[in-house]
């Protein structure tokens, strides 16, 4: 493991020294300040609606619980510098994405504005490097390029690419939905196995990931992280232009998904959702009930997990415990049961403890709709879909009898006809004819069927 970390360092060295002789160095303060310019002051007055600020999560030295890994700070414009120096410079835990968020939590939900998309990089060597500054900045056309990024972050062992907004995103709902996209095309793009990453498995994440601090300490490696301006500010439609599938571009003129029903009509097909969301007006996401079968089936699926993806199988053990209803401690036991067994899997990065805290943070309500693409994409297991064809059970199986009659009607039969097979009320009789003196319940227990079955026909 030392002579791991000794390669590591020397091939951090080696890489800042490129970046070095092309780019010019900017430290964290800087860094956020240029990310985030239009942070809210200590006690300023934001009026009737929340002025979105840069949230961060930070490791307390004096905190003792280590079940609590982390604490939220908002990133305040007029305190920004004490803070940096108190809970960001040279600390080995901090967590920062590219969002602005309304109000003191840092959930999806509660995102307002995206000032920055921020891509993962793992595994970068020289050759890796040199592959990925030969590639961005090209026009989209050419195979495998890749835009002008704004930031280019050594995080340890590999990249953070960041794409730093003109002007900030609004994160309307569907918005939100298509930027996911957006970053999952060009992360497919991005990532190539030998070209511009030595790990193989391309790692998906979501647009409100937390990536370690510009200016805090990598302290698996005990590395700084550092940052170097590769480019200006960038748009919207200069990203989309990268998109390898059309329907993967972002387009701000669709906000919102457009309703198919008028509010009369969705009263009238949708009455108990009319009843919670328009008049209760709870515009949270109903929660599904889910059998905790889904969640036994998640932990029997840790021997799938690749190296690259073990965060984020814990991250959805957490998930499916929220679906699931599992006590939080219980999925925390779970975790910790898992957890030699995933630090085994062959990786650059070592899975630590930290890490497994960092991941049952996502046990929060917001995650109770996670869909199965997302969690396919972020852990590279596949999920096989039920059978309805995302029909309710009633509607399937409307449909499946339509289709047995049919056949049925092909070949000149009739289900009612069984097909040859005795029906029940032959079969008891018979039965009763060479045993006339077993009782119901033996008759019952023989013939494998009801006791209220044979009364109907004794």
């Amino acid at each position: 493991m030392a002579n791991n970390i000794k390669d590591i360092q020397g091939n951090y060295t080696k890489i800042k020294d490129i970046l070095d002789c092309n780019y010019d160095e900017i430290n964290g303060y800087d860094f956020y300040r240029y990310l985030f310019p239009n942070n809210q002051n200590e006690g300023e007055d934001s009026g009737e609606h929340y002025k979105p600020n840069a949230i961060y999560l930070y490791r307390d030295e004096e905190e003792e619980n280590p079940k609590r890994t982390y604490k939220k700070r908002i990133m305040l414009n007029n305190n920004w510098e004490e803070d940096y120096m108190n809970y960001v410079e040279c600390n080995d835990k901090t967590l920062c994405s590219g969002l602005s968020y309304r109000g003191k939590t840092n959930r999806l939900e509660n995102a307002q504005h995206m000032n920055a998309l921020v891509f993962d990089l793992d595994a970068v060597g020289e050759d890796e490097l040199f592959n990925l500054r030969a590639r961005i900045g090209r026009k989209p056309e050419a195979y495998r390029t890749l835009p002008q990024p704004t930031f280019i972050v050594m995080s340890g062992t590999g990249l953070h690419i960041y794409y730093v907004f003109k002007d900030p995103i609004d994160l309307y709902p569907n918005i939100k939905l298509q930027l996911k996209q957006l970053k999952y095309d060009l992360t497919f793009r991005m990532w190539d196995y030998k070209g511009t990453s030595k790990e193989k498995q391309v790692q998906y994440q979501s647009i409100n990931q937390g990536f370690r601090m510009v200016g805090s300490i990598n302290d698996k490696y005990d590395l700084e992280v550092v940052a170097f301006k590769t480019g200006g500010k960038v748009t919207l439609d200069y990203l989309n232009s990268y998109a390898m599938k059309e329907e993967n571009k972002v387009d701000i003129n669709r906000p919102f998904k457009p309703s198919k029903y008028s509010k009369e009509e969705a009263k009238e097909k949708f009455p108990e959702w009319h009843q919670r969301v328009i008049v209760e007006g709870d515009k949270n996401a109903k929660k599904w009930n889910i059998k905790r079968d889904l969640y036994d089936w998640w932990l029997r699926q840790k021997d799938k997990v690749l190296g690259g993806h073990r965060y984020f199988y814990l991250m959805c053990m957490a998930i499916y415990g929220v679906k699931c209803n599992i006590p939080k401690e219980e999925v925390r036991e779970d975790m910790l049961d898992v957890f030699d067994y995933l630090a085994d899997i062959d990786h650059s990065n070592p899975l630590t403890e930290k890490d497994l805290y960092s991941a049952l943070e996502v046990y929060d309500r917001g995650y109770y709709n996670f869909t199965i693409n997302d969690i396919e994409k972020l852990t590279d297991i596949r999920i096989e879909r039920n059978k309805r064809n995302y029909q309710n059970q009633r509607d399937h199986l409307e449909e499946a009898r339509m289709i047995r009659d049919l056949r049925m009607k092909r070949e000149g039969k009739k289900w009612t006809d069984n097909n040859g097979r005795p029906s029940k009320e032959s079969l008891v009789k018979e039965y009763i004819e060479k045993n006339p003196d077993d009782n119901p319940t033996k008759i019952a227990k023989n013939l494998g069927i009801s006791r209220t079955t044979v009364y109907k026909y004794l």
